[in-house]
C-alpha cells in the first residue's frame, strides 16, 4: 500500500540545475545567490528588505531581538502553533503569554487581544511585541491588530511560516501590517530550500540590525563601522553585538530562487485541491477550514495545510481512532499543533489547561489531511473515502 504524506516537497530539473551551477561555482555559501534569492523575494512580497537564515526559527529568533525581547519584556503569540513562535521569545530571557484563538479561523483572536491589552494596561503590563502565527496559510485579521498594536504600542513580528504567497485584502503577507514577517522553507512548506527561513521588513535600519545577528554581529560595512580609520583595508570587519551563525547557505539560496518561480503553480494547485475537499467534505462530520480572516477583509491562503475537526457526535468515531485507522490506511495525516501552553517545558512556567480553551477545544479534533501541489486526484478521492470510513463509530 503506497503511503499518501500529508505534505512533501516538489523538486524539478530546473531546482536541481539551480543547485548544480552553484555546486561548480566559486561560492558554497556567502556569495552571490543569497542576495539573489533575498531581492526575488522582496520584490514578490512587495517589502523592502528581506534577511535570508538559516530556518524560520532563526529567524524568529533575531526578530525577536531585535524589535526588543528581552528580560523584563513581554511577548505573546497564539497558542496554537509549532513551539518556535514562543521559543524564539524565551531565547532572548523575554516573557512569554498566549492569546487564545479565534473557533473558526483558528489563528489568534483579535477580540480576545483587544480584551487581554486592557487588561494589561492596567496592571501596566502591556507586550512589547505580539506574534500572530498565520496558521495553515490564512492571514490573521490585520487591519484590526495593527490599530491595537498602533494604540497600545507594540511590534508586530508575523510568524508567516506557513503563508509564502498568501494575500491579505490584494497584498502580499509582509508587505504591509507588520514591523517584521518570518517565513518558512522547510521541505513541507510552499516553497523549500531544504531548510531556511527568511526575514521580511519594510524598515531598513531594522534589516541592518537582522543581517548583523544572523552572521556573528559582524558589519563590513564601512558606513556602519565604529572604530575603522583610513588605514583599515579590505579585511577589517567589526563585531558590534553579540550575533549567531544564522546564515543560508548559496546551495539552499540558488534552489530557493528556482522554487519561487514556481510558485503560482504550486498556489493554484493548492487551491484546486483545498476547492475539491471542500466540495467532497461537505457532508461529513467535521469542521473544515474557514475561507476569510474574521473581519470585512479578503485574504487568499497559502493551503500550506488542510486541518479538519472530527465534530464529537453519536455515531463518530474520536479524533484518536480517526487518525489511527487513516494511518493504517496509508494516509499520512498529521496533527497541528498541540497547543504550547500544554507542552512540559511551558506547564513548567505556570500554564495549565483550561487557559485558552478555543486552542484546547480545536486541538482535541485536529487531523491535518494531505495537501501538496503533486497530490493526484485519485490520491484525494483515495484520502476522502479512507476519511469517511475512519469516522464511523
Amino acid at each position: 500500500m503506497d503511503l499518501i504524506p500529508y505534505a512533501t516537497q516538489s523538486i524539478n530539473d530546473d531546482d536541481r540545475a539551480a543547485v548544480r551551477e552553484v555546486l561548480t561555482s566559486d561560492w558554497l555559501t556567502q556569495g552571490p545567490s543569497v542576495p539573489r534569492f533575498e531581492q526575488a523575494f522582496a520584490a514578490r512580497h512587495q517589502v523592502a528588505n528581506a534577511v535570508a537564515v538559516s530556518s524560520a526559527t532563526a529567524g524568529l529568533h533575531i526578530a525577536c531581538l531585535a524589535l526588543g525581547a528581552a528580560p523584563g519584556k513581554a511577548v505573546w503569540t497564539s497558542p496554537n502553533s509549532f513551539v518556535a513562535s514562543a521559543n524564539a521569545a524565551r531565547y532572548c530571557s523575554a516573557e512569554v503569554d498566549f492569546v487564545d484563538i479565534d473557533p473558526a479561523t483558528r489563528n489568534l483572536s483579535v477580540a480576545a487581544l483587544g480584551d487581554k491589552l486592557k487588561q494589561a494596561e492596567r496592571s501596566g503590563n502591556l507586550p512589547a511585541i505580539v506574534i500572530p502565527v498565520h496558521f495553515a496559510g490564512l492571514p490573521c485579521d490585520l487591519v484590526p491588530l495593527r490599530a491595537l498594536a498602533d494604540r497600545y504600542g507594540f511590534k508586530v513580528l508575523e510568524d508567516a511560516s506557513h503563508a509564502v504567497g498568501a494575500l491579505y485584502d490584494g497584498q502580499p503577507i509582509g508587505s504591509r501590517y507588520a514591523d517584521a514577517s518570518v517565513f518558512s522553507f522547510h521541505p513541507v512548506k510552499i516553497i523549500t530550500t531544504g531548510e531556511g527561513g527568511i526575514v521580511a521588513t519594510q524598515d531598513t535600519a531594522l534589516a541592518q540590525s537582522l543581517q548583523q545577528l544572523r552572521s556573528h554581529g559582524i558589519t563590513r560595512e564601512r558606513d556602519q563601522m565604529q572604530h575603522a580609520d583610513a588605514s583599515a583595508g579590505a579585511w577589517y570587519y567589526e563585531q558590534q553585538t553579540l550575533g549567531f551563525n544564522y546564515r543560508l547557505t548559496d546551495l539552499q539560496a540558488a534552489l530557493g530562487v528556482s522554487q519561487l518561480q514556481r510558485l503560482d503553480g504550486f498556489q493554484a494547485a493548492r487551491e484546486r485541491l483545498a476547492d475539491r475537499y471542500d466540495r467532497m467534505l461537505a457532508d461529513l462530520p467535521l469542521r473544515l477550514p474557514a475561507r476569510e480572516p474574521g473581519s470585512d477583509s479578503t485574504a487568499r491562503s497559502s493551503w500550506h495545510l488542510y486541518a479538519v475537526e472530527v465534530l464529537a457526535r453519536p455515531g463518530v468515531a474520536d479524533r484518536a481512532t480517526v487518525f489511527a485507522r487513516l494511518r493504517a490506511a496509508g494516509i499520512g495525516v498529521n496533527v497541528h499543533y498541540i497547543p504550547i501552553h500544554l507542552q512540559p517545558y511551558y506547564r513548567a512556567l505556570g500554564f495549565r489547561p483550561g487557559q485558552f480553551p478555543a486552542a484546547e477545544a480545536y486541538y482535541a479534533g485536529a487531523i491535518s489531511i494531505p495537501l501538496y501541489p503533486t497530490l493526484t486526484d485519485a490520491q484525494q478521492d483515495r484520502v476522502v473515502a479512507e476519511l469517511r470510513q475512519a469516522l464511523v463509530a
